[in-house]
């Protein structure tokens, strides 16, 4: 009877068609949860919002005294503040889109088991918040840019044409960012404890894909066979992380050692796609647990 009248069961996984179409006809809910989650984010605060950009603005200050200035691991490099200040607000999207994701299931129990719709909603919203506070601290982080090349001894910094490319690279990374949260929900919500180690690994990402100092000069100082070193390098600077943070650079630093290289962007598009696909289909694979482990 339940056949014939199109009643199933609940939490039960759809099949991947009717899935995405489901998901896509849930647009307007994905927008309104995204925007209250951005807002709510920062409302208990007394500056509210404004830490959207406070906090990229501290957190690449704090890099660039240390080792831009303290330690001058970036002193051979024309503009070291803009290489970390651009590194640091790129690197804090990813970083927030992995924890934020690994959350968007495991922390939204109580919703997941009141309402009916597609799980998927809470990663996608998740990473589209982060979206939503990205915009604006990208906007000084250009500013920063080009304020670093009135520093002396820096190299000065132009708007070019090339900043024109910079909506398309944030675009390839936000797509990169939401198949990683797919993946990170689907994890955290099998196997909780993997929470309390992301916050090591993304430090150990955030240090071997270059967003404080160029990968290039680091593996140079390796005491490694050059054959090492060549297999080395091509590995970390090709690695999804380091390939979105030179195309930001590329688009707004005229650094010499940042050629623009349409390798580098069908690498980013290649990485955004094939990220996305798995993350959404491993994501849909584990739909009927969620809410209910």
């Amino acid at each position: 009877m339940a056949e014939q009248y199109g009643l199933r069961p609940l939490n039960v996984r759809p099949p991947l068609g009717e899935y995405i179409r489901d998901l896509m006809g849930r647009w307007s809910f994905i927008r309104v949860l995204a925007t209250s989650t951005a807002y709510a984010r920062n409302q208990t605060n007394y500056l509210g919002q404004l830490w959207a950009v406070l906090n990229p603005i501290l957190n690449a200050a704090v890099y660039v005294l240390i080792f831009g200035i303290l330690l001058g691991v970036t002193r051979d490099m024309g503009n070291s503040i803009a290489f970390i200040v651009v590194g640091v607000f790129t690197y804090r999207f990813i970083e927030s889109s992995v924890t934020g994701g690994a959350k968007s299931i495991s922390g939204k129990t109580q919703l997941l088991r009141s309402l009916h719709f597609p799980r998927a909603v809470m990663p996608i919203s998740t990473v589209l918040s982060l979206l939503a506070t990205l915009i604006p601290a990208l906007a000084v982080m250009c500013v920063m840019v080009l304020l670093s090349g009135y520093i002396p001894g820096y190299q000065t910094m132009k708007v070019t044409w090339w900043w024109l490319l910079l909506p398309a690279a944030v675009v390839l990374l936000w797509i990169f960012n939401t198949g990683l949260a797919f993946m990170m929900a689907r994890a955290v919500a099998t196997t909780p404890d993997l929470d309390n180690i992301i916050g090591f690994v993304m430090r150990v990402v955030m240090y071997g894909s270059g967003v404080i100092f160029p990968l290039a000069g680091y593996i140079e100082r390796m005491g490694v066979s050059d054959t090492v070193k060549g297999i080395l390098g091509a590995v970390l600077e090709h690695q999804p992380v380091a390939v979105y943070l030179y195309l930001v650079r590329s688009c707004l630093t005229q650094e010499e050692s940042i050629p623009q290289s349409g390798l580098m962007w069908a690498l980013g598009a290649v990485w955004a796609v094939l990220f996305f696909v798995i993350g959404f289909v491993v994501f849909w694979r584990g739909e009927e647990r969620y809410g209910r482990d």
